[in-house]
Protein backbone atom coordinates (compact mmCIF):
# COMPACT_ATOMS: atom_id res chain seq x y z
CA UNK A 1 0.00 0.00 0.00
CA UNK A 2 0.89 3.24 -0.73
CA UNK A 3 0.12 6.56 1.15
CA UNK A 4 0.16 10.82 0.38
CA UNK A 5 -0.92 13.19 1.27
CA UNK A 6 -1.26 16.71 -0.13
CA UNK A 7 -1.27 19.94 2.42
CA UNK A 8 -2.19 22.94 0.49
CA UNK A 9 -1.47 25.38 4.05
CA UNK A 10 -4.27 27.54 4.76
CA UNK A 11 -6.87 27.03 1.61
CA UNK A 12 -9.85 26.33 4.15
CA UNK A 13 -11.68 29.76 3.58
CA UNK A 14 -14.63 31.82 3.76
CA UNK A 15 -17.24 33.28 0.75
CA UNK A 16 -15.69 36.07 -0.57
CA UNK A 17 -17.43 38.59 -2.89
CA UNK A 18 -14.95 38.98 -4.84
CA UNK A 19 -15.06 35.60 -6.54
CA UNK A 20 -18.75 35.73 -7.02
CA UNK A 21 -19.75 34.60 -2.97
CA UNK A 22 -17.53 31.12 -3.37
CA UNK A 23 -14.80 30.22 -0.92
CA UNK A 24 -11.21 30.09 -2.95
CA UNK A 25 -11.47 26.05 -3.65
CA UNK A 26 -15.39 26.61 -5.14
CA UNK A 27 -13.90 29.41 -7.47
CA UNK A 28 -10.74 27.37 -7.82
CA UNK A 29 -10.82 25.21 -11.15
CA UNK A 30 -9.42 21.98 -9.21
CA UNK A 31 -11.14 18.31 -11.34
CA UNK A 32 -8.39 16.14 -9.66
CA UNK A 33 -8.81 17.04 -6.19
CA UNK A 34 -13.00 16.72 -7.09
CA UNK A 35 -12.11 13.33 -8.60
CA UNK A 36 -10.37 12.26 -5.27
CA UNK A 37 -13.91 13.57 -3.59
CA UNK A 38 -16.31 11.64 -5.84
CA UNK A 39 -14.33 8.69 -5.68
CA UNK A 40 -13.71 8.41 -2.16
CA UNK A 41 -15.46 10.71 1.09
CA UNK A 42 -15.36 14.24 1.92
CA UNK A 43 -15.39 15.40 5.90
CA UNK A 44 -14.03 17.79 8.34
CA UNK A 45 -11.58 17.88 10.91
CA UNK A 46 -10.31 20.44 13.66
CA UNK A 47 -6.59 20.47 13.96
CA UNK A 48 -6.61 23.80 16.09
CA UNK A 49 -7.91 23.01 19.61
CA UNK A 50 -9.04 26.25 21.49
CA UNK A 51 -6.50 25.69 24.17
CA UNK A 52 -3.42 26.35 21.54
CA UNK A 53 -2.65 29.40 19.15
CA UNK A 54 -4.16 28.42 15.72
CA UNK A 55 -0.66 28.40 14.12
CA UNK A 56 0.66 26.18 11.63
CA UNK A 57 2.93 24.36 14.55
CA UNK A 58 -0.36 23.26 16.25
CA UNK A 59 -2.35 22.36 12.90
CA UNK A 60 0.34 20.23 11.51
CA UNK A 61 1.37 18.30 14.63
CA UNK A 62 -2.46 17.29 14.90
CA UNK A 63 -2.57 16.58 11.32
CA UNK A 64 0.19 14.39 10.89
CA UNK A 65 -1.14 12.29 13.50
CA UNK A 66 0.12 13.67 17.22
CA UNK A 67 -2.23 15.69 19.95
CA UNK A 68 -0.89 19.05 19.85
CA UNK A 69 -2.17 19.21 23.62
CA UNK A 70 0.26 16.26 24.54
CA UNK A 71 3.53 17.63 22.37
CA UNK A 72 3.21 20.92 21.71
CA UNK A 73 6.23 23.23 22.99
CA UNK A 74 6.36 25.97 20.50
CA UNK A 75 7.15 26.82 16.98
CA UNK A 76 10.74 28.30 17.41
CA UNK A 77 11.90 24.47 18.65
CA UNK A 78 10.16 22.86 15.60
CA UNK A 79 12.19 24.47 13.18
CA UNK A 80 15.46 24.37 15.25
CA UNK A 81 14.65 20.84 14.40
CA UNK A 82 14.80 21.57 10.60
CA UNK A 83 18.63 23.37 10.97
CA UNK A 84 19.50 20.25 13.37
CA UNK A 85 20.27 22.65 16.02
CA UNK A 86 20.39 21.15 19.71
CA UNK A 87 18.51 21.82 22.34
CA UNK A 88 19.12 21.04 25.99
CA UNK A 89 16.43 20.34 28.25
CA UNK A 90 17.00 23.98 29.57
CA UNK A 91 17.41 25.82 26.58
CA UNK A 92 14.92 27.70 24.32
CA UNK A 93 14.32 28.38 20.80
CA UNK A 94 12.57 31.72 19.51
CA UNK A 95 11.56 32.41 15.68
CA UNK A 96 13.22 35.61 14.71
CA UNK A 97 11.11 37.35 11.71
CA UNK A 98 12.53 40.02 10.19
CA UNK A 99 9.73 42.87 9.82
CA UNK A 100 8.85 46.19 8.51
CA UNK A 101 7.65 48.62 11.19
CA UNK A 102 6.85 51.99 10.58
CA UNK A 103 5.61 54.34 13.08
CA UNK A 104 4.63 51.79 15.23
CA UNK A 105 2.67 49.43 12.74
CA UNK A 106 3.67 46.21 11.41
CA UNK A 107 3.44 47.38 7.92
CA UNK A 108 5.11 43.90 5.99
CA UNK A 109 5.75 40.90 8.54
CA UNK A 110 8.04 39.20 5.93
CA UNK A 111 10.45 42.48 5.41
CA UNK A 112 8.96 42.72 2.00
CA UNK A 113 10.36 38.53 1.15
CA UNK A 114 13.73 39.60 1.96
CA UNK A 115 15.76 37.20 0.21
CA UNK A 116 17.96 34.73 1.71
CA UNK A 117 20.89 35.82 1.39
CA UNK A 118 20.20 39.37 2.72
CA UNK A 119 18.88 37.75 5.76
CA UNK A 120 21.99 35.94 6.47
CA UNK A 121 23.76 39.31 6.67
CA UNK A 122 21.72 40.94 9.00
CA UNK A 123 21.49 37.54 11.11
CA UNK A 124 25.50 37.85 10.85
CA UNK A 125 25.25 40.76 12.36
CA UNK A 126 23.08 40.41 15.19
CA UNK A 127 25.27 37.58 16.49
CA UNK A 128 28.33 39.53 16.06
CA UNK A 129 27.25 42.53 18.21
CA UNK A 130 24.06 40.67 20.25
CA UNK A 131 25.56 37.37 20.57
CA UNK A 132 27.59 35.50 23.85
CA UNK A 133 27.64 32.40 25.03
CA UNK A 134 23.86 32.78 26.10
CA UNK A 135 22.08 34.36 23.23
CA UNK A 136 22.73 33.09 19.45
CA UNK A 137 20.86 33.49 16.20
CA UNK A 138 20.58 31.21 12.99
CA UNK A 139 19.87 32.43 10.00
CA UNK A 140 16.91 30.03 8.09
CA UNK A 141 15.31 30.96 5.14
CA UNK A 142 14.28 34.73 4.05
CA UNK A 143 12.46 36.12 6.94
CA UNK A 144 12.02 33.31 9.01
CA UNK A 145 15.30 32.60 11.21
CA UNK A 146 15.90 31.80 14.96
CA UNK A 147 17.34 33.16 18.04
CA UNK A 148 18.37 30.60 20.56
CA UNK A 149 18.39 31.30 24.17
CA UNK A 150 20.29 28.59 26.74
CA UNK A 151 19.43 28.29 30.30
CA UNK A 152 20.84 26.26 32.55
CA UNK A 153 18.83 24.13 35.90
CA UNK A 154 16.82 26.81 37.73
CA UNK A 155 17.64 29.50 35.46
CA UNK A 156 15.29 28.69 31.95
CA UNK A 157 14.91 32.02 30.42
CA UNK A 158 11.35 31.66 29.84
CA UNK A 159 8.48 29.92 30.82
CA UNK A 160 4.45 29.37 29.69
CA UNK A 161 3.89 32.34 31.20
CA UNK A 162 6.05 34.04 28.32
CA UNK A 163 3.37 35.62 25.76
CA UNK A 164 4.19 36.47 22.21
CA UNK A 165 2.31 37.76 19.27
CA UNK A 166 2.76 36.38 15.65
CA UNK A 167 3.58 39.03 13.64
CA UNK A 168 1.52 37.76 10.75
CA UNK A 169 -1.43 38.43 13.30
CA UNK A 170 -0.26 42.30 13.37
CA UNK A 171 -0.78 43.03 9.23
CA UNK A 172 -1.56 46.56 8.97
CA UNK A 173 -2.17 46.84 12.73
CA UNK A 174 -0.37 49.15 15.58
CA UNK A 175 2.21 47.02 17.64
CA UNK A 176 2.61 49.00 20.48
CA UNK A 177 0.29 46.85 22.93
CA UNK A 178 1.69 43.57 21.21
CA UNK A 179 5.24 42.88 22.15
CA UNK A 180 6.95 40.36 24.37
CA UNK A 181 5.28 40.38 28.11
CA UNK A 182 5.89 38.03 31.23
CA UNK A 183 9.20 36.22 32.20
CA UNK A 184 11.88 36.92 29.82
CA UNK A 185 9.88 39.40 28.11
CA UNK A 186 12.81 42.00 28.76
CA UNK A 187 15.24 40.47 26.91
CA UNK A 188 13.32 40.03 24.13
CA UNK A 189 12.06 43.32 24.11
CA UNK A 190 15.48 44.64 24.73
CA UNK A 191 16.85 42.45 21.57
CA UNK A 192 14.35 43.75 19.57
CA UNK A 193 15.30 47.34 20.03
CA UNK A 194 18.62 46.69 19.93
CA UNK A 195 18.22 45.58 16.01
CA UNK A 196 16.44 48.96 15.23
CA UNK A 197 19.59 50.75 15.79
CA UNK A 198 21.47 48.02 14.10
CA UNK A 199 19.49 48.12 11.07
CA UNK A 200 18.97 51.62 10.47
CA UNK A 201 21.74 52.28 8.08
CA UNK A 202 22.72 48.81 7.41
CA UNK A 203 24.28 48.01 3.85
CA UNK A 204 20.81 45.47 3.17
CA UNK A 205 18.85 48.47 3.71
CA UNK A 206 20.66 50.87 2.02
CA UNK A 207 20.54 48.78 -0.90
CA UNK A 208 16.86 47.60 -0.40
CA UNK A 209 15.58 51.42 0.04
CA UNK A 210 17.48 52.34 -3.27
CA UNK A 211 15.69 49.33 -5.18
CA UNK A 212 12.34 50.88 -3.98
CA UNK A 213 12.13 47.95 -1.60
CA UNK A 214 11.03 48.07 2.56
CA UNK A 215 13.66 47.45 4.59
CA UNK A 216 13.88 45.39 7.32
CA UNK A 217 13.58 47.75 10.31
CA UNK A 218 14.13 45.41 13.06
CA UNK A 219 13.42 41.73 14.50
CA UNK A 220 9.98 40.37 15.93
CA UNK A 221 10.95 37.61 18.18
CA UNK A 222 8.16 34.95 19.11
CA UNK A 223 6.48 31.31 19.09
CA UNK A 224 9.39 30.53 21.62
CA UNK A 225 9.73 26.92 23.16
CA UNK A 226 11.47 24.31 24.87
CA UNK A 227 12.86 21.44 23.31
CA UNK A 228 9.98 18.99 21.83
CA UNK A 229 9.76 15.31 22.19
CA UNK A 230 8.12 13.33 19.51
CA UNK A 231 7.80 8.99 19.01
CA UNK A 232 8.86 8.28 15.94
CA UNK A 233 5.77 7.93 13.09
CA UNK A 234 7.38 4.41 12.00
CA UNK A 235 6.91 3.46 15.83
CA UNK A 236 3.27 4.89 15.99
CA UNK A 237 1.82 4.00 12.88
CA UNK A 238 4.15 1.66 11.14
CA UNK A 239 4.65 3.64 8.49
CA UNK A 240 8.10 5.25 6.56
CA UNK A 241 7.60 8.64 5.47
CA UNK A 242 9.31 11.53 3.60
CA UNK A 243 8.18 14.88 3.40
CA UNK A 244 8.52 17.49 0.45
CA UNK A 245 8.28 21.05 1.68
CA UNK A 246 9.97 24.70 1.60
CA UNK A 247 9.44 25.54 5.16
CA UNK A 248 11.80 25.05 8.33
CA UNK A 249 8.58 23.79 10.22
CA UNK A 250 7.63 21.07 8.15
CA UNK A 251 11.47 20.31 8.32
CA UNK A 252 11.43 20.17 11.51
CA UNK A 253 8.60 18.35 12.09
CA UNK A 254 9.76 15.72 9.58
CA UNK A 255 12.97 15.46 11.52
CA UNK A 256 11.47 14.83 14.99
CA UNK A 257 9.17 12.29 13.27
CA UNK A 258 11.93 10.40 11.73
CA UNK A 259 10.98 11.02 8.25
CA UNK A 260 13.00 11.80 5.33
CA UNK A 261 13.19 15.39 4.22
CA UNK A 262 13.16 15.96 0.56
CA UNK A 263 14.66 19.08 -0.75
CA UNK A 264 13.25 20.19 -4.02
CA UNK A 265 15.13 22.47 -6.56
CA UNK A 266 12.59 26.01 -7.20
CA UNK A 267 10.81 25.17 -3.78
CA UNK A 268 10.81 28.54 -2.36
CA UNK A 269 7.47 28.19 0.30
CA UNK A 270 5.72 31.41 -1.66
CA UNK A 271 3.66 32.02 -4.41
CA UNK A 272 6.30 31.31 -7.11
CA UNK A 273 7.34 28.00 -6.42
CA UNK A 274 7.84 25.08 -8.63
CA UNK A 275 4.57 23.19 -7.85
CA UNK A 276 5.30 21.00 -11.09
CA UNK A 277 9.40 19.95 -9.29
CA UNK A 278 7.13 19.36 -6.23
CA UNK A 279 4.55 16.77 -7.92
CA UNK A 280 7.67 15.14 -10.26
CA UNK A 281 9.75 14.81 -6.78
CA UNK A 282 6.71 13.10 -4.95
CA UNK A 283 5.80 11.18 -7.74
CA UNK A 284 9.55 9.61 -7.21
CA UNK A 285 9.46 9.23 -3.92
CA UNK A 286 6.44 6.83 -3.96
CA UNK A 287 9.09 4.11 -5.01
CA UNK A 288 10.98 4.34 -2.09
CA UNK A 289 8.85 4.94 0.46
CA UNK A 290 5.37 3.94 2.18
CA UNK A 291 4.31 7.92 2.83
CA UNK A 292 5.06 10.68 0.89
CA UNK A 293 3.22 14.22 2.16
CA UNK A 294 4.04 17.47 0.05
CA UNK A 295 3.41 20.47 1.89
CA UNK A 296 2.69 23.75 -0.18
CA UNK A 297 2.89 27.07 1.34
CA UNK A 298 1.35 29.17 -1.09
CA UNK A 299 -1.97 29.38 -0.70
CA UNK A 300 -1.32 30.66 2.90
CA UNK A 301 0.65 33.37 1.59
CA UNK A 302 -1.74 34.67 -0.27
CA UNK A 303 -4.39 34.74 2.48
CA UNK A 304 -1.60 36.52 4.46
CA UNK A 305 -1.47 39.39 1.41
CA UNK A 306 -5.50 39.21 0.95
CA UNK A 307 -4.99 38.13 -2.32
CA UNK A 308 -8.12 36.27 -3.19
CA UNK A 309 -6.96 35.68 -6.93
CA UNK A 310 -3.83 34.37 -6.26
CA UNK A 311 -5.11 31.81 -3.44
CA UNK A 312 -7.23 30.71 -6.55
CA UNK A 313 -4.36 30.30 -8.81
CA UNK A 314 -2.19 28.28 -5.98
CA UNK A 315 -4.69 25.92 -5.39
CA UNK A 316 -5.06 25.57 -9.18
CA UNK A 317 -2.07 25.19 -9.48
CA UNK A 318 -1.29 22.33 -6.81
CA UNK A 319 -4.40 20.94 -8.64
CA UNK A 320 -3.00 20.18 -11.56
CA UNK A 321 1.04 19.83 -10.85
CA UNK A 322 0.85 17.89 -7.52
CA UNK A 323 -2.73 16.39 -7.04
CA UNK A 324 -3.25 14.90 -10.80
CA UNK A 325 0.19 13.17 -11.47
CA UNK A 326 -0.37 11.59 -7.84
CA UNK A 327 -3.53 10.49 -8.27
CA UNK A 328 -2.42 9.38 -11.95
CA UNK A 329 0.36 7.09 -10.50
CA UNK A 330 -1.12 5.82 -7.57
CA UNK A 331 -4.27 4.49 -9.45
CA UNK A 332 -1.70 2.98 -11.64
CA UNK A 333 -0.17 1.35 -8.90
CA UNK A 334 -3.43 0.48 -7.04
CA UNK A 335 -3.26 -0.31 -3.71
CA UNK A 336 -2.87 3.35 -2.15
CA UNK A 337 -4.75 6.32 -0.41
CA UNK A 338 -4.62 9.45 -0.78
CA UNK A 339 -5.21 12.40 1.14
CA UNK A 340 -6.05 16.12 0.88
CA UNK A 341 -6.45 18.29 3.72
CA UNK A 342 -4.79 21.84 4.70
CA UNK A 343 -3.71 22.44 8.53
CA UNK A 344 -5.79 25.50 9.96
CA UNK A 345 -8.30 28.19 8.25
CA UNK A 346 -6.37 31.59 6.96
CA UNK A 347 -9.65 33.91 6.06
CA UNK A 348 -8.52 36.20 3.22
CA UNK A 349 -10.67 38.51 5.54
CA UNK A 350 -8.54 38.48 8.34
CA UNK A 351 -5.06 37.94 6.78
CA UNK A 352 -3.86 35.46 9.37
CA UNK A 353 -4.59 31.78 11.24
CA UNK A 354 -7.99 30.98 12.59
CA UNK A 355 -9.02 28.27 14.70
CA UNK A 356 -11.82 25.82 13.44
CA UNK A 357 -12.24 22.46 11.47
CA UNK A 358 -10.81 21.97 7.60
CA UNK A 359 -12.27 19.94 4.99
CA UNK A 360 -10.27 17.18 3.36
CA UNK A 361 -11.18 14.66 1.13
CA UNK A 362 -9.91 10.70 0.96
CA UNK A 363 -10.08 8.18 -1.48
CA UNK A 364 -8.20 4.61 -2.56
CA UNK A 365 -8.15 0.97 -1.45
CA UNK A 366 -11.00 -0.07 1.61
CA UNK A 367 -12.54 3.40 0.92
CA UNK A 368 -16.32 3.65 0.28
CA UNK A 369 -17.38 6.62 -1.88
CA UNK A 370 -20.21 8.91 -0.07
CA UNK A 371 -22.37 11.14 -1.99
CA UNK A 372 -20.12 14.06 -2.31
CA UNK A 373 -18.65 15.00 -5.53
CA UNK A 374 -16.72 18.07 -5.03
CA UNK A 375 -13.98 19.30 -2.58
CA UNK A 376 -14.47 22.58 -0.87
CA UNK A 377 -16.08 23.95 2.19
CA UNK A 378 -19.29 24.06 1.80
CA UNK A 379 -19.90 21.05 0.33
CA UNK A 380 -17.42 19.11 3.48
CA UNK A 381 -19.88 20.89 5.75
CA UNK A 382 -22.61 18.89 5.30
CA UNK A 383 -20.87 15.81 5.38
CA UNK A 384 -21.32 13.60 8.65
CA UNK A 385 -17.76 12.55 8.94
CA UNK A 386 -16.55 14.84 11.38
CA UNK A 387 -13.04 14.95 13.62
CA UNK A 388 -13.28 17.19 16.52
CA UNK A 389 -9.71 15.92 17.77
CA UNK A 390 -7.88 16.39 14.41
CA UNK A 391 -5.30 14.13 15.17
CA UNK A 392 -6.86 10.67 14.94
CA UNK A 393 -7.41 11.08 11.27
CA UNK A 394 -3.88 10.06 10.62
CA UNK A 395 -5.59 6.90 12.32
CA UNK A 396 -8.02 6.33 9.85
CA UNK A 397 -6.25 7.47 7.04
CA UNK A 398 -4.02 4.55 7.65
CA UNK A 399 -6.08 2.16 9.05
Amino acid sequence: MKYAIVIPDGCADEPQESLGGLTPLQAARVPAMDAVASAGVVGLANHTPTELPPGSDTANLSLLGYDPLEHYTGRAPLEAAAQAIELGPHDWAVRCNLVTVEEQQMRDFTAGHISTAEAAELIRTLQQHLGNAEIEFYAGVSYRNLLVVRGSAGREPFSRDTHTTPPHDLTDKLVIDAYPRGPGSDLLNQLMRDSIELFANHPVNIARRQQGKPPATNIWLWGQGGAPRLPRFFERYGKRGAMITAVDLLRGLAALMGWQRIDVPGATGYLDTDYAAKGRFAVEALSQFDLVCVHVEAPDEASHQGDAAAKVESLESIDRHIVAPLLEYLQRYGRYRLLITPDHPTPLRTKTHAHGYVPFALAGTGIEPDKIASYDDISAAGSKLVFDKGWQLMSYFLQ
